[in-house]
C-alpha cells in the first residue's frame, strides 16, 4: 500500500523499545540502533520530534496497583521518561544530529523547559526535539502526551513504533490467524477498543485530523521506508 509522504512527524516510542534483549533498563546497543534509524529518517528531509515512554524503568500505573500513591507513581514514571530522552539525545548526537530535550517538568540542569514556540523554532532549524516528562501531569499517559505534542507542533502524522508491523485483529504473537489492517478509522479503533493508543490520545488525533501510523520500529531501515510512504504499516485516520 502506498501512503502519503509526511513531512513533520512526531515519533512515539515505548520505553520498552530501549530495553533490547533485557527485561529492564536501557540497552546502549539498542538505543544506538534506534538513533541510527531516526538519523537516517532525518537525513531524508523530515522534521522530527519524539516522545518516549518510561516503562523500561518505572511504570506509574503498575506501581499504583501495588500500593504506591498514583500521583507519586506517575511523577516517578515521568522522571523515567527524562532518563530515556537523555539516552536517546546522547545517541543521536553521536550520529551527528542536533537535538534538544524539553521537559514538561522543569529541570534546567539537564533539559529545556517545554515552551511551544521554542520547540517550533528548533524544528524549523532542523533539530530533533525530544519531549520528556509526558504532559507534566499525573493520570495522563505518554500516548496522550504524544498526541498533544503532535497537535501543538502542527505535525502531519503521529508515528507509533512498536514490535509488530501494524494493528491486528488480535495479538499476532499469540494468535497465528490474526489479520493486519492496512487502514482503520478513528471511530473503528475506539468502538472496537483496538488499543492502538489510549482512548484520549486517539480522540485528540481524531479531533485534530492527525493520522496515526503504526509500524515495526525494530526492523532495520523501516522508519525511513514507512516515512517515505512505503513499507508495511497500519494508518488510522478520519473517514473520508
Amino acid at each position: 500500500m502506498t501512503r502519503p509522504r509526511f513531512n513533520r512527524i512526531l515519533l512515539k516510542l515505548s520505553g520498552e523499545a530501549l530495553m533490547g534483549p533485557g527485561q529492564f533498563g536501557i540497552d546502549p546497543d539498542t538505543v544506538n540502533g534506534l538513533a541510527a534509524e531516526i538519523a537516517a529518517a532525518k537525513a531524508h528531509g523530515h522534521e522530527l520530534c519524539l516522545v518516549v515512554g518510561g516503562g523500561n524503568i518505572f511504570r506509574g500505573i503498575a506501581a499504583a496497583a501495588k500500593g504506591f500513591d498514583r500521583t507519586s507513581a506517575d511523577y516517578m514514571g515521568m522522571l523515567a521518561t527524562v532518563m530515556n530522552a537523555l539516552a536517546l539525545q546522547n545517541a543521536l548526537e553521536n550520529q551527528g544530529v542536533d537535538t534538544r530535550v524539553q521537559s514538561a517538568i522543569p529541570m534546567s540542569a539537564v533539559s529545556e523547559p517545554y515552551i511551544r514556540r521554542r520547540a517550533l523554532r528548533h524544528l524549523e532549524k532542523g533539530r530533533i526535539v525530544l519531549f520528556a516528562a509526558g504532559t507534566g501531569n499525573p493520570y495522563f499517559t505518554t500516548d496522550t502526551a504524544a498526541a498533544l505534542r503532535a497537535a501543538e507542533m502542527g505535525c502531519d502524522a503521529l508515528f507509533k513504533g512498536t514490535s509488530v508491523d501494524g494493528v491486528y485483529t488480535a495479538d499476532p504473537k499469540k494468535v497465528s490467524t490474526a489479520k493486519r489492517y492496512d487502514k482503520l478509522s478513528f471511530h473503528r479503533v475506539l468502538s472496537d477498543d483496538l488499543r492502538v493508543m489510549d482512548a484520549a490520545a486517539v480522540a485528540l488525533c481524531r479531533d485534530n485530523n492527525i493520522p496515526i501510523v503504526v509500524f515495526n520500529i525494530r526492523q532495520p531501515g523501516n522508519l525511513a521506508e514507512v516515512l517515505a510512504g512505503n513499507g508495511t504499516a497500519t494508518v488510522v485516520q478520519n473517514e473520508e
